[in-house]
């Protein structure tokens, strides 16, 4: 498996990266708890190009049965062969070109799959493989990737059923997706010991809250009372589950969204610094600076122009 953490150059787009629910399909809120389609169903409606988009609080798995594509995850760049699949946590951009009549699925989760009924061992699994983008590759001839093709073809199936996006059978089956594939990959085993079914459930709902509010720059205060917590108990529940802090995981996701801009959007560094919620964009560069080493413009110009 690749985890997809360096972040190689990419050709920057002229406008803002679209924000999707499902390719092509505005954002809304109160997501469904689970979609699942195949690849064909929307790709070919594009002539087998996904471009690159965004989405927020949503988490895709790209199954390739047969076939391959041309991949972009966030920065990084490659071509696929199938079987294999794509992992795409929420706020990484990523687009495909999909050699025509590749077969597979698509299977998008919003948060309420890990927050709804029993998920302790899911749950664990889940967090392992959404904690970077990454390719998964198998083996055809391997058991792992005949399973994970039943397993999507029951899940494409029980998906076709009236009302399905929350029935038992197909919620189980997207987790039985989510396990399969975490055990696939040597970063995705079971964690070892015992943790308790709510601090799971704080956690993805602190992580929740920090993409969703995270450009309104809210204070440690206002996530802790969102989750009825003190501020040293979130900042122990964090360093549980990451090793850092509370205020460090928030800086990260800020971070990473403002490289994604300053590579992706043509737009001058202090609008994307309000953008980003930073009302000074002096402020701006000395924080980003801070963390990546250099300014805003000496990233874009190190990241932005080559291919």
């Amino acid at each position: 498996m690749t985890k997809i953490a360096s972040r190689s150059a990419s050709t920057r787009l002229a406008s803002a990266i679209p924000q999707f629910a499902l390719y092509g399909e505005t954002a809304v809120a109160g997501q469904d708890l689970l979609h699942v389609e195949d690849v064909e169903s929307r790709s070919a409606r594009y002539q087998w190009e996904i471009e690159p988009h965004v989405h927020h609080g949503l988490y895709q798995v790209v199954w390739l049965h047969q076939g391959s594509a041309q991949v972009l995850l966030d920065e990084h760049r490659e071509t696929v062969e199938a079987p294999v699949a794509l992992v795409v946590p929420p706020g990484v951009v990523h687009g495909f070109r999909f050699a025509p009549n590749t077969d597979g699925a698509v299977l998008t989760l919003s948060a309420r799959f890990l927050l709804e009924g029993e998920f302790q061992a899911v749950g664990e699994a889940f967090r392992a493989l959404f904690l970077l983008p990454s390719v998964v590759r198998l083996m055809s001839e391997d058991s792992t990737s005949q399973r994970l093709s039943d397993l999507f073809r029951s899940l494409l199936a029980e998906f076709k059923m009236p009302d399905a996006a929350g029935a038992p059978v197909t919620v189980w089956l997207a987790r039985a997706v989510v396990w399969r594939l975490s055990q696939s990959s040597a970063q995705g085993q079971l964690a070892q010991g015992p943790r308790g079914q709510n601090h799971q459930a704080l956690f993805t709902r602190f992580v929740l809250l920090v993409e969703q509010n995270f450009l309104e720059h809210w204070p440690l205060e206002r996530y802790a009372s969102r989750l009825g917590l003190s501020i040293p108990r979130l900042n122990r529940l964090v360093r549980s589950e990451r090793g850092i802090s509370a205020l460090e995981l928030i800086h990260e996701r800020l971070t990473r969204e403002a490289c994604r801009r300053l590579i992706y959007i043509a737009a001058p560094a202090a609008r994307l610094a309000a953008e980003l919620g930073f009302d000074d964009p002096a402020y701006f560069s000395r924080f980003f600076k801070r963390r990546m080493g250099v300014s805003p413009q000496s990233y874009r110009a190190a990241h932005g122009e080559q291919d």
